[in-house]
């Protein structure tokens, strides 16, 4: 049974944005394919989300991801214990940085920063938002547009401003926090495996 029809079968309402996580993973797929990366943020539980998203896309998340021979050789010892990784960075995890900007420039804008500093045409940002409004993941999802970056979003309610905002906005059907949280790790969790299949078959 494939990831996605799993998340379905485990998760029946999330039928419904069916359409939009297969959107979101092809266009992670298509900006690692071409040697991009993923730009994550969100506020509370979904900054916690964002940096464990980071944690099941830097390293081995079903499978070992064993780097190839050739590769491990070059890197000698420590190529034995190293593993294939799709770059990924939690913009919720910069604390310096972060309340530099945010004491001496504009809290609301201290993700936007980050997004104009990292990210490149080809790069995807992820936001998480369970409101679908929060002002610092918004802000950051117009930088990375103006950039030239494909923008997904994970929100629920509504979907809020960044529905507009965003080339694929999952919104999964619930209307509290708590339980929008509850229905984000699976997608993101699904999205990652699926993610981790198609650049590791051999892993």
């Amino acid at each position: 049974m494939d990831h996605l029809t799993h998340l379905i079968k485990r998760y029946p309402a999330l039928a419904q944005i069916r359409g939009a996580i297969e959107q979101a993973y092809r266009l992670l797929e298509e900006c690692y394919e071409k040697g991009g990366k993923l730009l994550v943020c969100g506020n509370g539980g979904s900054a916690a989300d964002s940096d464990h998203i980071v944690g099941e896309l830097m390293k081995g998340f079903y499978k070992q991801r064993m780097l190839p021979a050739a590769e491990r050789k070059r890197f000698g010892e420590q190529g034995e214990k190293l593993q294939g990784a799709l770059p990924a960075i939690a913009l919720t995890q910069h604390g310096a940085l972060s309340t530099a900007f945010l004491n001496d420039v504009d809290p609301a804008m201290v993700f936007a920063q980050q997004v104009y500093g990292y990210g490149q045409g080809g790069d995807v940002f992820l936001g998480l938002s369970t409101s679908g409004n929060s002002a610092n993941v918004v802000l950051a999802a117009k930088v990375a547009a103006a950039k030239g970056m494909k923008v997904i979003t994970m929100t629920g309610r509504n979907g809020g401003k960044l529905k507009e905002l965003s080339d694929v906005c999952m919104i999964v059907p619930a209307q509290v926090t708590a339980d929008i949280q509850e229905y984000h790790l699976p997608v993101y969790h699904t999205l990652c495996a699926m993610l981790e299949e198609h650049f590791f078959p051999d892993a």
